[in-house]
């Protein structure tokens, strides 16, 4: 009982960590939050990772992000103190990814200013729910854990929780924001392909 009770600390946080990912789960497998699984990767200008605190999960995210692309980006916490400091768990174990979180600074969502062209990233459903009732329908919002193949469409706050469980939390963010980037190089790939194709075809018809 021991073996199993560390196991899901570990992998999902706590028990609730689990048992919120699985209902997250069968809501997704039944189509109710459906407009938080798929958006369209061609109007994305600007990336937003949300979660609650922004000292961990979306801090992660952010700098994750920025290592591996060029693509704007950003982060904020739907209830924090604007200027807070990643934790140090976080901090340590970003730096044993050679990710940097020493110098980042917590964004309150009051302290926001959204954009055109924004795509908010959250970790949880609840997230989802409160954009979309602050920001309305036309807000463009994404579980971010629903891009990989095996989806984890809660990932847990890791605030207070086990080492081993900030591995598996941040584990799971550099997954899902690599399959993020992958869809967004293919459709700059696209777009790019199309414009040689129309700069071509320009070039003929003037000829």
């Amino acid at each position: 009982m021991t073996s199993l009770i560390h196991s899901i600390n570990a992998r999902y946080g706590t028990y609730r960590g689990y048992i919120r990912l699985a209902l997250a789960r069968l809501s997704a497998k039944t189509g109710r939050i459906d407009s938080y699984l798929h958006f369209e990767p061609a109007s994305i200008q600007r990336l937003v990772f949300v979660c609650l605190g922004n000292i961990n999960r979306s801090a992660y995210a952010e700098a994750y992000t920025r290592h591996r692309s060029h693509f704007p980006t950003c982060s904020i916490g739907l209830s924090t103190t604007t200027g807070a400091p990643a934790t140090d768990l976080a901090i340590q174990k970003a730096a044993d990814r050679f990710i940097d979180l020493t110098s980042h600074k917590a964004t309150n969502i009051s302290d926001f200013e959204q954009q055109e062209g924004d795509l908010f990233l959250v970790m949880e459903i609840r997230h989802a729910n409160i954009l979309r009732e602050r920001y309305g329908q036309d807000a463009r919002i994404l579980l971010l854990g629903s891009l990989p193949k095996r989806r984890y469409v809660h990932i847990h706050d890791p605030h207070t929780l086990s080492s081993d469980y900030y591995t598996s939390c941040f584990n799971r963010i550099e997954e899902s924001t690599r399959a993020l980037l992958s869809v967004l190089d293919a459709q700059k790939e696209t777009q790019q392909q199309t414009s040689k194709e129309q700069r071509q075809d320009t070039s003929t018809t003037h000829a």
